[in-house]
Parts: C-alpha cells; sequence; structure tokens
C-alpha cells in the first residue's frame, strides 16, 4: 500500500508526540486532563475517536482552528480500560470498599429498584459517571442474593442488597448519597425510554472539559 508505519512507545497521559491527522484511541481517556496530550497532538481539521474513561461513550469530532473538537456521541457503545501510568495508578479504593460490605449505613433506606451490576449496565454506567464522575464498583452473588457496592475518592460508599429482584436494603455514608443518584438515573430511564447521551452533541475545549448536550440536557465532564 506504500505506508511506513512507525511505532512510538511513550506515555500519553504525559505528552503524546509528533501531530496527527487522525487519532483513534484504544482506551478509555477521562475528561479534564486525560485528553489534554491527545487533543494537543491533533493537527487543525483532525478527526478523533475515543471512548470516554468509566463509560461506553465513543466520542468523535474534527479538531476546529480555535482548537475545540466539535463533535457527537455516537449511537453505539465500547469499552477500554482506563488510561494509567506510574507504578500507583490509581492506588484503588480497597479500604473504602471493606468498610462498606462490613459497616451501617448513615443513611439507610428501601432502594426503589432492583441490585444490578451497574458495570455492565453501560448507559447507566456512562450517565453515573456524567453526573457522579470517579465512583467506582463492586458486585457480587450469594444464592439468590445480589449486592453491589458504590464508592467515591471523596469517601462516599453504598451498598444495596436484596434476594432477586425485591427492593434491596440500601446503606450509604459519605458526603454524597451514591445509591440514590443512580436510583433517579433509573427513574429518568423509566421514565423517558431512553437516557440523552447516545447521539449527544459534543464540544471538547482544549483544557480537555467535554461538554455534552441533547435537546434541553446540558453537561460537563473533566470541569474542576
Amino acid at each position: 500500500m506504500g505506508l511506513h508505519p512507525k511505532f512510538i512507545t511513550g506515555d500519553a497521559t504525559e505528552r503524546v508526540r509528533g501531530t496527527y491527522d487522525r487519532i483513534v484511541s484504544t482506551v478509555g481517556l477521562p475528561a479534564g486532563q486525560g485528553l489534554r496530550p491527545v487533543l494537543a497532538a491533533l493537527a487543525p481539521g483532525g478527526r478523533l475517536a475515543t471512548t470516554l474513561a468509566r463509560t461506553s461513550l465513543i466520542i468523535t469530532g474534527w479538531k476546529q482552528p480555535n482548537g475545540d473538537v466539535v463533535g457527537r456521541v455516537e449511537h453505539d457503545t465500547a469499552g477500554f480500560m482506563l488510561t494509567r501510568s506510574g507504578d500507583n495508578y490509581p492506588p484503588p479504593l480497597t479500604e473504602l470498599f471493606t468498610h462498606a460490605r462490613e459497616s451501617t449505613g448513615e443513611t439507610t433506606m428501601t432502594g426503589r429498584y432492583p441490585v444490578l451490576d451497574v458495570a455492565n449496565a453501560w448507559e447507566l454506567r456512562s450517565m453515573l459517571e456524567v453526573t457522579t464522575p470517579g465512583v467506582e464498583l463492586a458486585y457480587e452473588t450469594s444464592g439468590r442474593t445480589r449486592t453491589a457496592y458504590l464508592a467515591h475518592p471523596d469517601g462516599s460508599w453504598a451498598r444495596a442488597s436484596a434476594e432477586g429482584t425485591a427492593p434491596p436494603e440500601v446503606h450509604e455514608g459519605g458526603p454524597q448519597h451514591l445509591w440514590q443518584t443512580l436510583d433517579r438515573i433509573r427513574e429518568h430511564l423509566n421514565a423517558e425510554g431512553s437516557l440523552p447521551l447516545l447521539g449527544a452533541r459534543v464540544r471538547i475545549t482544549p483544557d480537555g472539559v467535554c461538554h455534552l448536550w441533547r435537546g434541553e440536557w446540558r453537561a460537563s465532564m473533566g470541569a474542576h
């Protein structure tokens, strides 16, 4: 074909060497800092295709003269591992998950919807990352009992457990009510029949912040 590809080994979380007309990322890039090196390496007029970390969202777009990448969330899904760098990338929330397994929550309630494996409910997982970035997940079964755990670096945690599809007993702790956040997302899905993610318009600014909108819905990812 007359092509002469070159392999480059480097840490793309710090810098992507060179300038490219097309970048296809087969790793989940975190919005914000995680996108900046890739955006910097994309030439004006270039095309980007990537997933976002902890989501199944496929973002495609063209780089504008002002440095923004403008495009959309595709009507398809994919999942890739997160970018990672260094010897501890990042440290797992092991102690917080242990606390979630063993503790009585500061808030206890009966959940509205059955326990599910959130990591494999891709659209729900994606919307959870949009609304509450950084949540980590765990799920286990014992006989007919299903238990889901959510944990966040700010110390928030949730545990929901039930037999089969019965309403779960929910325990929550920390500054955020993670299971209640998930229930609100599921309520929207049940009421509207879909979430506004797939097909949403996207503008990624050079600082890596992803601005999403569809109809009257608006959200941003990666802003601090």
